[in-house]
């Protein structure tokens, strides 16, 4: 059999966690996350973490191995899961991968390209205008520079917006025109299972898992963060609608109501994503037909 990664993907709260953990423990093998959260050692609660008891049940890599103040980008995970796979491929056939963050899925399994240094200045200047303006005016920029990016880019993300502008002012270029246009080999088989839900009932687990959050001290999570609240880790749902409350923008209420809805909308982003990708086998979150479906693809 090839050395094989099997990747496990789909929208937040479908149930990647548990099903990781099983199919690691059925190959004897050891995970690497896809999350460009779960990295980060101060972000606990609000990024949904596998809990210490799952930690301890398999070996997982890119779960608190980095900072907030470090700058993860979909290169630097490339870099990081590659290294991680080859170590782990030394003792076994089958690394699982288990993850929701697209970008960072695709730059495992066919890399990105470089993008070119940017002129000094460009980025200073457009963080005090956004922070002069708002988002409002980072979204017309955007809009007038880099179209291509805004008719399809994340355009709620100011630090996304801001890398966008940043990129198109320097180069001349669109940021999307960076992204890979010849896919890498990599020199493992990939296999990709995705899983879906119908939408109400992944609605309803957002919702509860929410509440769940809530309960288990996210506020006072969100709060210890306060003075890190700039940095682009902390761009995430869950934390900002927090910041917004702490800051007299929101009540609570408000801001359970916010996150709820917006951790709904990332959701179904993800699916948009993921569901271009055809070589994604999709199945339900339950393990036995997770198991069924790879017994049909595994190569043996």
């Amino acid at each position: 059999m090839n050395k094989t990664c099997i990747i496990i993907l789909g929208p937040t709260a479908v149930g990647k966690t548990s099903l990781g953990i099983q199919l690691a423990q059925h190959f004897s093998t050891e995970i690497i996350s896809a999350d460009s959260r779960q990295c980060y050692k101060e972000l606990n609660i609000g990024v949904a973490k596998p809990s210490s008891a799952q930690l301890q049940q398999v070996p997982h890599y890119f779960i608190n191995s980095h900072s907030i103040a470090e700058n993860v980008n979909a290169a630097a995970f490339e870099t990081y899961a590659l290294e991680k796979t080859r170590q782990i491929f030394n003792h076994h056939d089958v690394v699982v991968m288990v993850g929701g963050t697209g970008l960072y899925i695709k730059a495992f399994c066919g890399g990105i390209d470089p993008i070119p240094p940017t002129k000094p200045g460009i980025r200073e200047n457009i963080i005090a205008a956004y922070q002069a303006n708002g988002i409002g005016w980072l979204q017309e920029e955007v809009k007038r520079n880099d179209p291509v990016y805004y008719a399809a880019g994340e355009i709620k993300n100011p630090h996304r917006l801001m890398r966008a502008l940043e990129v198109v002012l320097s180069t001349g270029q669109s940021i999307v025109s960076f992204q890979q246009k010849q896919q890498i080999k990599r020199d493992f088989d990939i296999i990709k299972i995705g899983l879906e839900l119908p939408k109400d009932e992944l609605y309803n687990r957002i919702n509860t898992r929410v509440d769940i959050m809530m309960a288990e001290g996210l506020p006072d999570e969100v709060k210890s963060l306060q003075p890190y609240r700039e940095l682009n880790a902390l761009q995430t749902v869950g934390y900002k609608e927090l910041f917004s409350h702490f800051n007299g923008g929101i009540s609570m209420q408000e801001a359970i109501e916010a996150i709820k809805i917006n951790t709904r909308h990332y959701a179904k982003r993800q699916m948009t994503w993921f569901k271009k990708d055809k070589s994604v086998t999709w199945c339900s979150p339950e393990y036995r037909d997770m198991s069924e479906k790879l017994e049909q693809i595994m190569p043996h």
